[in-house]
């Protein structure tokens, strides 16, 4: 016996052409092929024969889509990450260091340079060049 996911078949339109469209991304697809093939009847083993996923996955999907909805069910939820090592303090202290003239014998600042000079500072001691790059290129950046 055929048991639908969905109540409303306008949300297997919705799944089905995501699919066909293939314009999000691939965690989004897998999701939406999820959906759709448990609406089949298929079952939770079968799919992820199908898919080549695993089992706890497809059963993740399936109960988000029932507990939270669609939307909560296609899509991640956001990350954490990692916190932020440097203030906005320490950005603007980088950015003034890296600013003004030179340093002596030097005809501009260098990544390596400003890093050297930023550790000798308190609140610096594990700067590395990367952090300062992105720091500099967060300020360089034009959004009007």
């Amino acid at each position: 016996m055929k048991r639908n996911l969905f109540s409303e078949h306008a949300i297997g339109v919705k799944c089905e052409s995501m699919v066909k469209k293939g314009r999000k991304s691939a965690r989004e697809l897998t999701r939406a092929r999820i959906l759709l093939l448990i609406n089949e009847g298929r079952t939770e083993i079968k799919t992820k024969e199908i898919l080549g996923i695993s089992r706890a996955t497809v059963s993740n999907i399936k109960k988000r889509y029932r507990e939270e909805g669609l939307q909560s069910a296609l899509t991640e939820k956001p990350r954490s990450g990692q916190p932020k090592k440097y203030t906005k303090m320490h950005e603007v202290e980088i950015i003034a260091l890296a600013c003004p003239e030179s340093p002596d014998g030097q005809k501009r600042w260098s990544l390596t340079l400003l890093a050297e000079e930023l550790r000798k500072k308190e609140g610096f001691k594990t700067i590395n060049r990367e952090s300062i790059r992105l720091v500099l290129k967060k300020a360089t950046q034009n959004h009007g």
